[in-house]
C-alpha cells in the first residue's frame, strides 16, 4: 500500500470493517475479559491521564467500543471516534451510554489542545508508514501540553494483507512495526515514549507475534 493515495487507503479500510461490524463485534467484544496485561496497560493509561482535573480522552479507531468502555468504566470522560460508520453504528448499539463519532486519526476534527488523553488501541495497524507522522502530529496537536497518548500495535517486520474476513471480500492492510521505530516517530513528533512493553502472543488461536504497547507524553 506504500504510496496509495490517502483517500483511497482511507476507502478500503472504512469499507473493509463496514462490511464486517456485526460479526468483529460479535467475536471481539469481550476479547479483553482474559487478557489481564492489556487491561493493565489501560489501566496505567486511564490512572495517569485522570491525575489531571476533569480529564478528557479520545479513544480513536475505537472499533465496536471495546477499549472506550474499558476506560469509561475506569471512570474517564471518553468519546470514541471511528472511520467505519458501521463500526460506529455497532458500538452505539452495544454502548448506548457512550458517546462514538465518525471520523479519522488523520484529522479529528477536534479544537488544539482539547483533550488530555489519545488511545489509538490497535488502529494505527492500518495507516501505512508514510500516514504514520501525519497521525502522530493530528495526535499531538489535539492534546494539551502534558497529555499522554496510548499505542497498541502488532510486532513485526512484514505487513499482513486480509481478503476476506467473517466470510465477505475485503482489502485491509495490518502494519507490524518494531516498537524503537514508532518511539522515534513519536519522539519526532514532540511526544517522547514515557513506558513501553511487548508481550508475547497469546495462544488464542488469533494472535501470532509480540504485541506492543507504548504511553508517551506531550512535551
Amino acid at each position: 500500500m506504500s504510496g496509495m493515495p490517502e483517500q483511497e487507503f482511507l476507502r478500503r479500510t472504512r469499507d473493509g470493517y463496514d462490511r464486517t461490524a456485526v460479526p468483529f463485534a460479535e467475536r471481539f467484544q469481550r476479547h479483553l475479559d482474559d487478557k489481564p496485561v492489556d487491561r493493565a496497560i489501560l489501566a496505567a493509561f486511564a490512572g495517569l491521564v485522570a491525575r489531571r482535573p476533569s480529564a478528557r480522552v479520545v479513544d480513536i479507531g475505537c472499533g465496536s467500543g471495546v477499549a472506550t468502555a474499558i476506560l469509561a468504566d475506569l471512570q474517564l470522560d471518553v468519546v470514541g471516534i471511528d472511520l467505519s460508520p458501521n463500526m460506529v453504528a455497532e458500538a452505539r448499539r452495544r454502548l448506548p451510554g457512550l458517546e462514538f463519532r465518525v471520523g479519522s486519526m488523520t484529522d479529528m476534527e477536534l479544537p488544539s489542545e482539547s483533550v488530555d488523553g489519545v488511545c489509538a488501541w490497535y488502529s494505527i495497524i492500518h495507516l501505512p508508514d508514510e500516514h504514520l507522522p501525519s497521525a502522530m502530529a493530528e495526535f499531538h496537536r489535539v492534546l494539551v501540553p502534558g497529555g499522554l497518548v496510548l499505542l497498541a500495535f502488532q510486532v513485526g517486520d512484514q505487513p499482513r494483507v486480509l481478503t476476506d474476513a467473517f466470510g465477505h471480500s475485503v482489502d485491509l492492510t495490518f502494519h507490524r512495526r518494531q516498537p524503537e521505530a514508532v518511539a522515534a516517530m513519536l519522539t519526532d513528533a514532540g511526544l517522547p515514549v514515557w513506558a513501553q512493553t511487548v508481550r508475547q502472543a497469546d495462544d488464542d488461536g488469533v494472535e501470532s507475534t509480540p504485541q506492543a504497547f507504548l504511553i508517551a507524553r506531550k512535551r
